[in-house]
C-alpha cells in the first residue's frame, strides 16, 4: 500500500514561469504558463511524475493553482486539457477565468 502525501502548497515560480506543488523532497508537480500584455496567466501543460500518477496529484495540483490565482487576484486561461476539464468540473471556480 502507497503511504499518504502530505502535499505542500502551490506557489508561483515566475522566473520558471510555472506554478509549482513540491510532492516530495525530490518531487514536483507543475503546471507551465504564458502570460499575456493583459496580464491574464494562460495554462499550457500540467505534468505530475509517473510515479505519483494514480493519486489525486493532478486534482491538487489544479485546485491549489485555481485557489492561488484567487487569493492573487490573478486570471486563467486554460489550454492544458487537463486544467480545461478541471475548470469545467468546477464551476465556482469561474471567476478567476477569463472571459471566453
Amino acid at each position: 500500500m502507497t503511504a499518504p502525501l502530505t502535499l505542500k502548497p502551490v506557489t508561483l515560480n515566475a522566473q520558471a514561469q510555472r506554478f509549482e506543488m513540491p510532492i516530495e523532497e525530490n518531487a514536483l508537480a507543475f503546471c507551465t504558463y504564458r502570460q499575456d500584455a493583459g496580464g491574464a496567466y494562460h495554462l499550457l501543460h500540467a505534468e505530475v511524475p509517473p510515479a505519483y500518477e494514480g493519486r489525486g496529484i493532478g486534482g491538487a495540483l489544479a485546485k491549489g493553482v485555481f485557489e492561488l490565482a484567487r487569493a492573487q487576484g490573478l486570471k486563467l486561461t486554460p489550454h492544458c486539457s487537463f486544467m480545461v476539464a478541471w475548470a469545467a468540473r468546477h464551476p465556482e471556480y469561474g471567476d478567476v477565468l477569463t472571459s471566453p
